[in-house]
């Protein structure tokens, strides 16, 4: 569809979230808390708080933030005692969504989550409505003019699943959630620096948007992002450019 340029939307995307840094740190606080509680605070033992360690240096927080957190989640400091709760919505046309959050509260998020969708044009659904339309993954996205073969060597050696390239030349690289920290730190060895490094529920279909949907649709996800309890947006939906 004309104006749908995938690496124009990562550009897009990672401005947005540039734009909202403060609540970045808020959010890797939770999660680096979260993972230490359900893991212990051993990072070379628990890979999901060795990956929000990792997120947390790559925003430049302090050792001595993630510290306390990581303390504070294995019961040395006292703090607050989030829960996990995930929900599953969708937006106009269709377009699947899916909500991460943590919160003290959960009569408070799910209040504030189910308005979101339904003041911008959507629908909360319910568990498993469409996370069946998601894979998680790692997922590593090269700009065009990388070296295709130099990433297909690199991250088949380090035990990606798959290398994709698409029409304008990006390459994508795709993992086990479970193997991103592994498969990261080899590209990077090699020299090989993403665009976007993440793990993420990638969509098994998109849904492009464009004029007033797209803004329509981007409303909402801004709004949802903005919640204080929510720590990760995914969707189907691509935002033309």
């Amino acid at each position: 569809m004309a104006g749908h340029s995938k690496w124009a939307n990562i550009q897009h995307r990672k401005g947005r979230q540039d734009a909202k840094r403060g609540a970045v740190f808020t959010r890797l606080i939770k999660e680096i808390t979260v993972a230490a509680r359900m893991g212990g605070a051993d990072a070379s033992a628990n890979p999901r708080l060795r990956l929000a360690m990792d997120k947390a240096s790559d925003n430049n927080m302090s050792k001595e933030t993630v510290q306390r957190a990581v303390q504070r989640g294995a019961g040395g400091l006292e703090g607050v005692n989030y829960e996990e709760i995930r929900y599953e919505g969708y937006g106009i046309n269709g377009a699947a969504v899916i909500v991460d959050c943590m919160t003290d509260n959960r009569t408070r998020t799910v209040a504030e989550v189910r308005h979101a969708f339904s003041k911008y044009g959507g629908n909360l659904g319910t568990d498993g409505s469409v996370a069946f339309l998601f894979k998680h993954c790692g997922q590593l996205l090269y700009a065009p003019g990388t070296s295709e073969d130099r990433v297909m060597e690199v991250a088949l050696e380090a035990g990606a699943e798959d290398v994709i390239s698409d029409e304008e030349g990006g390459i994508e690289v795709l993992c086990s959630p479970y193997d991103f920290s592994n498969v990261k730190a080899a590209m990077e060895a090699a020299g090989l620096k993403a665009e976007v490094a993440e793990v993420t529920m990638k969509p098994s279909m998109e849904v492009v948007f464009e004029g007033d949907d797209a803004q329509r649709m981007q409303k909402l996800l801004d709004v949802l992002e903005s919640l204080d309890d929510v720590q990760q947006v995914f969707t189907s939906a691509v935002i033309a450019a």
